[in-house]
């Protein structure tokens, strides 16, 4: 799956400063993840992008495409796999668990990404999958965008009901919810609530 340099390539300065230009954005997010994340356990991150996630939630390992992001999320300490989610170089059952953050957006073919994961998860691994949901007021935001927008261009935005039926075809069970950005606010820290509906920004964990 050769590709040409990306956007993310090419702006990954640009990418990496939205997270010190929202932070109140960007640490309810945190927030929302670390209600999922299993403790104590090995985790990688696919589309680990420049290592903000990674490098907060402690998590070492990450799958990154972009070679000018790589390099970032390297800096921060994460071991980059350089791979597109849809054909992992990773031995089976390697990892307690996975996240994906706003990834899924930007993947070709998400049954195949999906089956990869439950791959390389052990026994009883999660799947963490963080989305701007399709039908939330952020997400009908960014698509009223998408035409002016350096990096969601080309992204395909899903709801919370159409990724978790995808997780399901892949084998996937046990879901839990949490969600946050119900009413994004520049200078406020939201704190994530269970289930989804009301915030735009959705995490999602199932059980291999």
């Amino acid at each position: 799956m050769g590709k040409k340099e990306t956007t993310f390539d090419q702006n990954t300065l640009e990418y990496d400063r939205w997270f010190e230009e929202h932070p109140c954005i960007y640490q309810s997010e945190i927030l929302a993840i670390q209600q999922a994340l299993p403790k104590d356990k090995s985790g990688i991150e696919i589309g680990v992008g420049t290592g903000r996630f990674a490098e907060t939630l402690h998590i070492k390992f990450g799958v990154e495409p972009s070679a000018n992001m790589a390099r970032m999320a390297k800096k921060r300490g994460v071991h980059i796999y350089t791979a597109y989610s849809e054909n992992l170089p990773i031995e089976n059952e390697s990892f307690d668990f996975a996240l994906m953050v706003t990834t899924v957006c930007f993947i070709s073919d998400i049954p195949r990404a999906f089956s990869e994961v439950h791959r390389i998860l052990r026994p009883k691994g999660e799947i963490i999958v963080a989305i701007i949901d399709k039908n939330s007021a952020l997400g009908k935001k960014y698509q009223a965008g998408q035409s002016s927008s350096k990096f969601y261009k080309e992204a395909h935005f899903h709801s919370t009901e159409v990724i978790t039926e995808l997780l399901k075809q892949s084998g996937f069970h046990d879901f839990d919810f949490w969600q946050t950005l119900a009413k994004p606010d520049e200078n406020e820290i939201e704190k994530p609530i269970k289930g989804y509906g009301q915030g735009s920004f959705v995490v999602i964990k199932a059980v291999k």
